[in-house]
């Protein structure tokens, strides 16, 4: 069963060529492989996760070779210079093509990624639940009741 398109369709059609040299910001970051689906890439960009040249964007910006992207990711933070854009997405090779991480941006992210890495992964509460001794000292740091 198919669906007539309605009068505005062509006004919201996410599919619609984009002008040449240009794609869509959710459609490229898809494509770059920053976001595993453009569904993914929309909700950072509505997030306020990604700057296109210092500014916050919308998902429908259409992006061309020399701007300068900013993509937040957790704690990571991407700096970018566009260097090509496609709409499809393509193998890592191609996608790690369409841009230029900066180096001060790719110093910092670095630096980021090995503090994550040496922080410690778990907090031990230690074999058992506290016995009654321990009790009884967890009760005199807290200040309630003298023993």
């Amino acid at each position: 069963m198919s669906r007539k398109p309605g009068p505005h369709a062509a006004d919201h059609d996410d599919d619609a060529p984009s002008p040449a040299g240009k794609a869509r910001l959710d459609k490229w970051l898809w494509a770059a492989r920053f976001f595993k689906t453009r569904a993914l890439a929309a909700e950072a960009i509505d997030g306020g996760k990604v700057d296109v040249n210092g500014d916050r964007a919308k998902r429908s910006k259409q992006v061309q070779a020399g701007d300068e992207l900013r993509v937040r990711q957790g704690p990571v933070e991407w700096v970018l210079h566009v260097r090509d854009v496609a709409d499809r997405r393509g193998s890592a090779e191609i996608a790690r093509g369409l841009y230029d991480e900066t180096d001060d941006g790719r110093r910092k992210r670095e630096l980021v990624t090995e503090q994550l890495r040496n922080m410690p992964t778990a907090f031990s509460h230690g074999d058992s639940k506290p016995g009654k001794r321990d009790r009884r000292a967890l009760r005199r740091l807290k200040g309630e009741g003298e023993w």
